[in-house]
């Protein structure tokens, strides 16, 4: 991470290329300016390094997934620019020679020992091809994450980058490079800092090692000195009728926050009431790991008043998961900062996953009193598949507890309840997309008593419920007549799981203080 300035070098150098082979990425191909990430070894001859002894960089001894994630932890950092991040070498030999670098990875470190990487500043314009090198074999060893940020922050000092410090109160300096703060999601650090040890790293409004009062301003620099500048605006922040409208129920798009200022705007539509369902994810490695932008959305009607702003402290993303009135809706994609950092440097792309209609639209619960049971009907109007549903029972209307699950194809259940002269009801429905969605509740009155003590269901599929008008034990056999459970239940509604026995005939015996009872199963 040591750097050199440099007036002017006149420099020779040849290459020589081994048979590595590795992964062909380009972040940018249309654009002019390159950055090189060599890794298949390179042969150095240059009077600017080593006193101009030759330097025979080794490749390094990463895997083709270990060359991937570099390449896009790099790429993410320059997301921003106008600027194509490679591993092509064709792609590099094409570009401009004063819009160029290379940098080598290699473990070929003994020519420069206590340095984790080395570049000239501003050598990305000299034109002669001076590269810059990051030491794999000190970083580690082959750490793809530190080798990812030395990449980025030697590439700074070609852009005209110098280090990023820090300074306490009084103007004293404590750190050279700046290693951030925060832990988690969103520690940050600045890229000409120390990134090591952070997961969210980017460029930066502070400090050099020249005085707290030297201040650097990492995009200005890079955007003004190096012939190239920021990619063009992907959306407009405008909310009106030329809003990018996303379209349909469900839509999957992706979008680029390039600069602080800029703001995407996008437009949809609710046909209905119903659930709102948003995810937007920074690109990352997965859990926004690596991640640069700290996402923010600003969710407006359509008469552009704003609703909600949707900006976690602790997550780098946004989850929207809302009920939302039918009508058009705005919102508004932006660069946040959080407790470490400013949105300076949040930059970079994201995915958004909506679902501005979820798949269940309805569930009907209707019931009704027959002799000894309660008969419970429902339907359900869903454009995906169901994956569970579950019977919920309540003695006061506001305290719901499971009375039974069911298939996730079934409509009705029928039972004999003990437990109140009233019972309220509801059904829980889980969708394949794990949407969740209850029915409307009804009651339904006891209106007799039984002798029995116990009511069991006699026709089940995975669990028996008994009702009992007392406390109790059992006692489970299977058709042979050998004891398989026991076990003991208590006054009200009670469900044994019979889940991992076999189907066919079962007896269970059933005994209170005062009663004794015995009921045949089927199992199906």
């Amino acid at each position: 991470m040591k750097n050199y300035t440099l007036t002017l070098l006149v420099l020779v150098l040849f290459c020589s290329v081994n048979g590595y082979s590795l992964p062909r990425l380009s972040s940018y191909p249309s654009a002019a300016a390159t950055i090189y990430l060599d890794f298949d070894g390179h042969t150095v001859t240059s009077a600017g390094w080593n006193g101009g002894g030759t330097i025979f960089c080794a490749a390094p001894a990463l895997t083709d997934a270990q060359v991937t994630e570099i390449y896009n932890r790099v790429s993410e950092d320059y997301r921003p620019f106008n600027i194509n991040i490679t591993t092509d070498s064709a792609k590099f030999l094409a570009a401009p020679l004063a819009k160029r670098i290379r940098v080598i990875i290699t473990p070929t470190s003994a020519w420069k020992p206590g340095v984790g990487g080395i570049s000239y500043i501003g050598s990305f314009t000299w034109g002669d091809d001076t590269p810059a090198f990051v030491f794999s074999d000190k970083l580690g060893p082959n750490n793809a994450k530190y080798i990812a940020e030395c990449c980025s922050h030697e590439s700074g000092h070609a852009v005209g980058l110098s280090h990023q410090s820090s300074y306490d109160n009084n103007c004293n300096l404590t750190e050279i490079y700046n290693s951030g703060i925060g832990a988690g999601e969103t520690g940050w650090a600045p890229v000409m800092g120390n990134s090591y040890y952070r997961n969210m790293t980017g460029w930066n409004d502070g400090p050099t090692p020249y005085g707290c009062a030297n201040v650097q301003d990492n995009l200005t620099i890079i955007t003004s000195q190096n012939g190239f500048t920021y990619r063009l605006d992907d959306y407009a922040e405008t909310l009106d009728n030329s809003t990018y409208a996303v379209g349909g129920n469900t839509f999957e798009l992706d979008g680029l926050v390039s600069t602080s200022t800029d703001k995407d705007a996008f437009k949809f539509t609710m046909a209905s009431t119903g659930n709102f369902h948003l995810n937007a994810i920074p690109y990352s490695l997965g859990n926004n790991n690596g991640a640069n932008l700290d996402i923010k959305i600003s969710l407006y009607n359509a008469s552009k008043t704003l609703i909600r702003v949707y900006d976690p402290a602790n997550t780098m993303g946004v989850t929207i998961d809302s009920i939302l009135n039918a009508g058009t809706y705005y919102m508004v994609i932006d660069g946040t900062g959080n407790l470490n950092t400013s949105n300076y440097g949040s930059l970079g792309s994201y995915k958004l996953l909506g679902i501005a209609a979820l798949p269940i639209r309805s569930v009907t619960l209707t019931g009704n009193n027959s002799k000894e049971k309660h008969n419970l009907n429902w339907s359900i109007v869903a454009d995906e598949a169901i994956k569970s549903q579950e019977i919920e029972f309540s003695e006061d209307g506001s305290i719901f507890k499971p009375l039974t699950a069911v298939t996730a194809s079934a409509t009705s259940y029928s039972y004999a309840p003990f437990n109140s002269n009233i019972l309220y009801y509801r059904l829980k429905v889980v969708s394949v997309l794990n949407q969740t969605v209850y029915s409307n509740v009804i009651s339904l009155r006891i209106t007799w008593r039984m002798a029995q003590v116990f009511t069991v269901s006699t026709h089940i599929r995975n669990q028996v419920n008994i009702n009992a008008t007392e406390n109790y034990q059992y006692r489970l056999f299977d058709a042979n007549a050998r004891l398989v459970a026991t076990g003991s239940g208590t006054k009200g509604s009670n469900t044994l799981n019979i889940d991992n026995r076999s189907a066919g005939l079962y007896i269970i015996q059933l005994f209170s203080n005062s009663y004794k009872q015995s009921e045949r199963i089927i199992k199906q």
